[in-house]
């Protein structure tokens, strides 16, 4: 049907396509200067819709990141979905989201990508494109385009990345000593000594940490959960139950001591959720805080401020592999490497014990003094 629309001054063409499920009619429509422009038109829209393309002449690449952001990640954890909207409100929308979905081209796409190369790291790249990636896979599934270019590009080599490091042995001490009278420090402690991802250490809850388990048990913690959306560690393997290190059982017990006073003195106040690292209410912590209160434990000990938390693990790996422990085992302890069939499968209960990175720490740093 053609007819000449008084209000916008021009010739409007559409096509019936019934009704959506709400009870809303279909009607795509294209416009034009002259009835032979709209006819032209209504060929073209139609070809589409043999072939199954339904996208409006002005759905835009910014139309599909964001249908995407709003339906494509129902039930993913709150810090995912934050975590792409800035990624794609800093990275795809400002450069891309004009374009129109339908008129997209792999060179487009490859042009975009080269010029993110220049500020963004090769993971970080990888990263981008596969949120321009699956918005264009969320509207293939929708009838909004007929194929996802971005399939047929790759990701150009980017900026060098931040690269991981590993404190000395001379640092960590510094580290520790700096840390020890923070509420930080039994944290800081378990991380270095035990290697468990800060993920796991945020988790972490006192029914986990046996300090003086019964019979020939040594003291140990169950490393089963993490701040993931559904409670599970990174990996099956990463589930695992460790012994620790005099120094952190010591550690531990004296922050017991000091948690205990906090939930007294704030009484209702306190959120029973028996985390072993809260805030003084109980409540968990915030991964930006631990960072920031970090930054001034290796500041006090005279490292530079740029060190983060989750550097503590890779140090606990680098300072076993010094102390001659072979990658196998390190890799165990760390929940990175094959485990037993036994410790898979039947990953609930307390032994076997894992307990070489333990009794490396209590080598490498000793036991703590007790005070007279």
């Amino acid at each position: 049907m053609i007819y000449w629309d008084e209000s916008k001054q021009r010739w409007v063409g559409a096509i019936s396509l019934g009704y959506t499920p709400s009870g809303r009619r279909r009607r795509p429509k294209v416009y034009g200067k002259t009835k032979t422009e709209v006819r032209g038109k209504l060929r073209e829209l139609r070809k589409e819709l043999e072939v199954g393309d339904r996208t409006p002449a002005n759905y835009a690449v910014a139309d599909a990141v964001n249908d995407w952001l709003a339906r494509g990640l129902k039930g993913r954890d709150p810090a995912t979905v934050s975590k792409n909207r800035i990624l794609a409100e800093k990275h795809v929308l400002p450069l891309l989201g004009r374009a129109k979905l339908r008129e997209l081209t792999a060179d487009d796409v490859d042009d975009w990508l080269d010029d993110r190369a220049e500020v963004l790291a090769t993971s970080s790249l990888r990263v981008v494109l596969s949120i321009l990636r699956r918005s264009i896979d969320h509207a293939m599934r929708r009838d909004k385009v007929r194929r996802n270019v971005t399939l047929l590009v790759e990701v150009p080599e980017g900026q060098a990345g931040r690269p991981s490091k590993s404190l000395t042995l001379d640092q960590a001490r510094a580290v520790l000593a700096a840390a020890r009278w923070s509420r930080l420090y039994a944290y800081v402690v378990l991380s270095l000594l035990v290697g468990v991802r800060t993920e796991e250490a945020r988790s972490m809850t006192w029914k986990h940490v046996h300090l003086r388990p019964a019979g020939d048990v040594p003291p140990h913690a169950e490393v089963w959960r993490s701040v993931r959306r559904h409670g599970d560690t990174k990996t099956r393997k990463s589930r695992r139950t460790l012994k620790l290190p005099a120094l952190v059982v010591a550690a531990l017990v004296e922050h017991r001591y000091r948690q205990q006073d906090e939930r007294i003195a704030y009484g209702l106040l306190w959120d029973a959720s028996d985390l072993v690292f809260a805030t003084t209410t109980g409540q968990v912590l915030d991964a930006a805080n631990v960072r920031r209160a970090f930054r001034s434990i290796v500041k006090a000990a005279g490292l530079a401020p740029e060190w983060t938390p989750r550097e503590l693990r890779h140090s606990f790996v680098s300072l076993m592999s010094d102390h001659g422990i072979p990658v196998e085992k390190i890799a165990r302890v760390v929940g990175h490497g094959s485990t037993t069939t036994t410790e898979v499968v039947y990953r609930k209960q307390i032994r076997p014990v894992i307990t070489e990175g333990a009794d490396t720490m209590d080598v490498i740093f000793g036991e703590p003094a007790h005070e007279a």
